[in-house]
């Protein structure tokens, strides 16, 4: 069984890095209109879930291709079924 490639150790963190980044910009926004810090965090977080469930559900929704079939079909037959 082969290792994950770099690149697929590391997409949870790029998710991660993209909903913090639009939830800071977010957060900022409504800092600067509002100038209140409770709302600008609370904006922030419910921005920074919001993000990162809509990226998930997107990330999910790609249909594998023909590589990632065949190493599923290989990962299937290593553990017995």
């Amino acid at each position: 069984m082969s290792e994950p490639t770099r690149r697929d150790r590391t997409r949870p963190a790029e998710l991660l890095l993209i909903s913090a980044g639009l939830a800071i910009f977010i957060a900022l926004i409504v800092l600067m209109s509002t100038r209140q810090w409770e709302l600008a965090l609370i904006f922030g977080g419910v921005a920074f879930i919001v993000v990162l469930v809509v990226l998930a559900m997107l990330v999910l929704a790609i249909r594998p291709d023909g590589a990632e079939k065949l190493d599923l079909d290989e990962q299937d037959r290593g553990s017995g079924h």
